[in-house]
């Protein structure tokens, strides 16, 4: 056999093979239980634009969801991005809303390899700077925190 031919063969297999590990086959949406006290249905709007795939259970799971080893990353990043942050949960639990802000501003969120394959996600930089002042009024802003400042007048 070839050499193309045999790692050809190799690769399909060991696509084949990925495909039966269970992880990121779970597509689930828990029901929402609660969504915060938003400021402005803006600021909701905005966020369900950007932030809703992985900050609550309303997740949209793309096609590639269910292939690996997409699927791995993709629901990964769902479960770490509800863990630190779920607007269809709130108040249960540790919630990091006071960090929302600052990831948006310091360009962390949306991750930058989500934004290719969401372009409703990619939002102007006036929409950003609506969103961060949105967040701020909603969640407050953990550079407040740190720098004694006031969650509740920042912006």
């Amino acid at each position: 056999m070839k050499p193309v031919l045999r790692y050809g063969a190799i690769a399909v297999a060991v696509f084949a093979g990925i495909q039966l590990v269970p992880y990121g086959r779970d597509h689930t949406n828990p029901p929402v239980v609660e969504e915060p006290a938003w400021d402005t249905p803006r600021t909701r709007t905005l966020f369900f634009t950007a932030c809703v795939d992985c900050h609550s259970n309303e997740t949209t799971w793309p096609w590639y969801a269910s292939i690996a080893p997409a699927s791995w990353l993709v629901t990964y990043d769902v479960e770490e991005g509800r863990s630190h942050l779920n607007v269809s949960q709130w108040g249960q639990g540790k919630q990091h809303g006071d960090e929302a802000a600052g990831m948006v501003r310091e360009d962390e969120m949306p991750p930058w390899y989500y934004r290719p394959a969401h372009p409703e996600a990619q939002l102007s930089d006036e929409e950003t700077r609506e969103l961060i002042q949105g967040l701020i009024a909603t969640f407050g802003d953990e550079h407040d925190h740190e720098s004694g400042g006031d969650p509740e007048t920042a912006g």
